[in-house]
């Protein structure tokens, strides 16, 4: 998982640390959204486990007010609340979107491109990231 977060580093241009902060962020939003046994799949390919864990520990001590009612709320509000996330750590709209893009972009090098295809299709509110 190190190389994964080194090169989506690279590709959007911001340190390996916020790397790993969005991606965890972007995973994270992804479990809630998707289907539990193909996510699942998914973070076993990209070998995500022990991100996802960190991700479930950072959401449970907290995420803000603002995270939480629109994370409470499912599809865009999820999305929105994720949105939040990735903004309040400093990253701008076009490094979201690099970041999202090469992370779907080495799940399908390391998943069946229909796997990461139906993840996809299956959160619409995933294309405010994209």
């Amino acid at each position: 998982m190190e190389q994964v977060i080194a090169r989506i580093a690279s590709a959007a241009g911001i340190s390996e640390d916020l790397a790993m902060t969005a991606v965890k962020i972007i995973l994270n939003f992804l479990s809630k959204e998707a289907p539990e046994d193909k996510m699942n799949m998914l973070v076993e390919a990209l070998g995500a486990q022990p991100l996802m864990e960190s991700a479930a520990e950072t959401e449970e001590s907290g995420g803000g007010l603002l995270g939480g009612l629109m994370g409470g709320m499912g599809g865009m509000g999820g999305a929105m609340a994720a949105l939040n996330q990735l903004t309040s750590e400093g990253l701008s709209m076009g490094e979201i979107q690099t970041v999202a893009s090469e992370l779907i972009t080495v799940a399908k090098e390391n998943a069946d491109d229909s796997l990461v295809d139906d993840v996809v299709n299956s959160v619409p509110a995933l294309r405010q990231i994209l």
